[in-house]
């Protein structure tokens, strides 16, 4: 028989202020759902508290039925896979070079990296580089702009320098060169830290839509955050610029809230999906590269 573990006043405490945590973090999710399916003169006057009221899909029906979300969603789901592998080719081993003392000026190295958290050239000569190297209203911009990430590598760096030697030690010995090293011995160790990098570089691409409005001209090119961004622009000025006035007006601005609500959850759907196959890993992965120098 396992002794029953005592309960103290530090556990309640612990666990009444993570119960509040998590109401206060879910309850708008709750809500924002809801409110994309309900009635949207029940959502403006304040009576959705939790559960969706009149059930009401219009929403979803201006969204989805516009051809360009597909296309977004394609796109989107390509630039985010592709661009995120990519920035883990790049970012992962210039973090594990940075730990070892015998590469030459990675102190340097470390100092120019850290110069571009601080200073860039500016968008204007930022977009003539990009159309002199031939990569404007091309995909292959969005998936190498931004490639390598400082901070990524500062964690990266931390990570890394925080695993035992002797693994490298044993494994030259054996015949190992350091790039065998890394791929066989040191990644697989690494999962906490491969987490962290795929959520990260993963919600930065999501997200991204600015550098696609710059740099991408062509609509089949343009990833899902555009399109979403379009529609809702359009519908707020629909919504603004309704000059009968009444109740034409009130319905109008209703289905502009509806599609606003619908955004939100279109858009927020496959990073919350992901997440929680990540989450075990993002904690480790985060401690570990935040209190190692």
């Amino acid at each position: 028989m396992k002794k029953r573990k005592k309960i103290t006043l530090f556990d309640v405490v612990v666990h009444i202020i993570s119960g509040i945590l998590l109401v206060m973090v879910l309850y708008p999710l709750i809500v924002v759902v809801s409110s994309s399916f309900s009635d949207p003169a029940l959502v403006a006057t304040g009576k959705i508290v939790l559960l969706p009221k009149g059930i009401n899909i219009e929403g979803y029906k201006a969204l989805l039925g516009n051809r360009d979300i597909v296309t977004g969603y394609a796109n989107a789901i390509f630039y985010t896979v592709f661009g995120t592998i990519i920035n883990l080719i790049v970012t992962l081993p210039a973090g594990y070079a940075l730990t070892k003392n015998k590469v030459p000026g990675r102190n340097l190295f470390m100092t120019l990296f850290m110069i571009t958290m601080y200073f860039s050239g500016g968008l204007i000569p930022t977009f003539l580089l990009v159309n002199s190297l031939g990569l404007y209203n091309t995909r292959l911009i969005l998936l190498i702009w931004g490639a390598f990430s400082t901070y990524n590598c500062i964690i990266c760096r931390s990570f890394f320098a925080a695993m035992p030697t002797e693994l490298e030690e044993a494994a030259e010995i054996d015949g190992c060169n350091p790039l065998r090293s890394f791929i066989q011995i040191i990644l697989p160790l690494s999962k906490a830290l491969l987490g962290v990098m795929v959520l990260y570089f993963g919600v930065a691409h999501w997200n991204s839509y600015f550098s696609a409005m710059i740099y991408i001209k062509d609509d089949a090119m343009q990833p899902l955050q555009v399109f979403l961004r379009r529609i809702l622009i359009l519908a707020q000025t629909a919504a603004m610029n309704v000059e009968e006035g009444g109740e034409y007006a009130a319905a109008m601005a209703e289905r502009e809230a509806l599609i606003r609500y619908a955004v939100i959850v279109v858009s927020s759907a496959p990073l919350l999906i992901v997440y929680p196959f990540l989450q075990k890993y993002f904690d480790k992965g985060v401690l570990i590269g935040s209190v190692k120098g």
